[in-house]
């Protein structure tokens, strides 16, 4: 029996240069898109990270999941995901604590060690070191959140007599961890909760499972699906929607390929025309009839839990929520 499948979006608060405006406004907005989610059925906010980004790429998640908090009461909310070599652990620990009392236990964090190197020189950090630190890291980090208090000495931090003060009442705060590379799913399988990313390594988190002595039906995994929506009118809907997507794909496009360290071996995502990106099939717009298919295969293939979407920056989100709506009203019921 799969699990239930949720569903939720990702919202990065970028502000493109080409669609800029008042950052206050835009912020403002944002959190009503996120509010309101809530009220029509979706289950999960989420907050990714970067720096640096000339479109206002949310560079601080921790922040951005406190309002979030605050404006909602029952979705769950977290990092998608967070990049972990740059935050001290006993920090990271202590602000997910915060979090996690603040949203009444709503907070679910999602990790990796990112793969931009001008990301983890402006703070400092050693690029070809980002691996080991996270294990590190992790090894503090769940510690204290199981209410030891910790001393520890390795190659990236000295940590003496840390503890968490306050606890928050669960303890362990739900930990995703995100990568495509055979390390990075190694990394998932001890240390995560579940896996954050894409179907196609999913069979690798699979086998890492059962490296660990873990049973791979009861994995839990979340999909991000930042480039699928749903209306009923396929073809208007990428006139409207594909300049916003495109600008997605060409950032990111850029900076997978800058460094080549995101362990994707064959990057899809490359910066491309307008035109040659309407009809790359990248953006998949869905009719909720074939999304209700897409989800269910996807059920068939994997034990996936929640399904992630992304408010496109750039767009005013009051005009994305007529498709949010379809999707809240026509796709969600298929699956409760």
């Amino acid at each position: 029996m799969p699990p239930k499948l949720t569903f939720g979006y990702l919202c990065d608060f970028r502000n493109p240069p080409q669609w800029h405006r008042p950052s206050a406004n835009l912020y403002a907005e944002i959190l009503d898109f996120i509010s309101w989610s809530e009220t029509v059925g979706f289950e999960g906010a989420w907050v990714p990270e970067h720096h640096g980004a000339e479109d206002g790429y949310m560079p601080s998640p921790l922040v951005a999941l406190a309002a979030i908090a605050a404006r909602t009461k029952r979705i769950r909310i977290g990092s998608a995901i967070a990049l972990a070599p740059l935050y001290h652990p006993v920090r990271f620990a202590e602000e997910c604590a915060v979090l996690d009392i603040l949203s009444n236990g709503r907070l679910e964090m999602a990790l990796a060690i990112g793969y931009r190197r001008r990301e983890t020189e402006a703070y400092g950090v050693d690029f070809s070191k980002r691996g080991s630190q996270f294990d590190e890291f992790l090894e503090i980090v769940r510690k204290l959140w199981a209410g030891a208090t910790v001393s520890f000495e390795g190659r990236h931090y000295t940590v003496n007599n840390a503890a968490i003060m306050p606890q928050s009442p669960r303890g362990q705060i739900p930990l995703y961890i995100g990568g495509f590379a055979e390390k990075a799913l190694a990394r998932v399988a001890k240390y995560a909760d579940g896996y954050f990313g894409n179907e196609d390594v999913c069979g690798l988190y699979a086998d890492k499972l059962r490296e660990e002595g873990k049973d791979p039906a009861e994995a839990r995994i979340r999909i991000q699906g930042l480039f699928l929506t749903v209306a009923r009118d396929p073809q208007t809907a990428m006139d409207e929607l594909a300049p916003y997507f495109h600008h997605v794909n060409n950032t990111y496009g850029q900076w997978l390929n800058e460094d080549k360290a995101s362990g994707i071996d064959d990057v899809a995502l490359k910066p491309m025309s307008l035109e040659a990106f309407k009809t790359s099939g990248i953006l998949k717009i869905l009719t909720p009839e074939q999304a209700i298919d897409h989800f269910r295969a996807m059920q068939a293939r994997i034990p996936v839990e929640h399904f992630m979407m992304m408010l496109p920056p750039g767009l005013p989100p009051a005009r994305f929520m007529p498709y949010a709506e379809l999707f809240a009203n026509e796709v969600i019921p298929a699956f409760r």
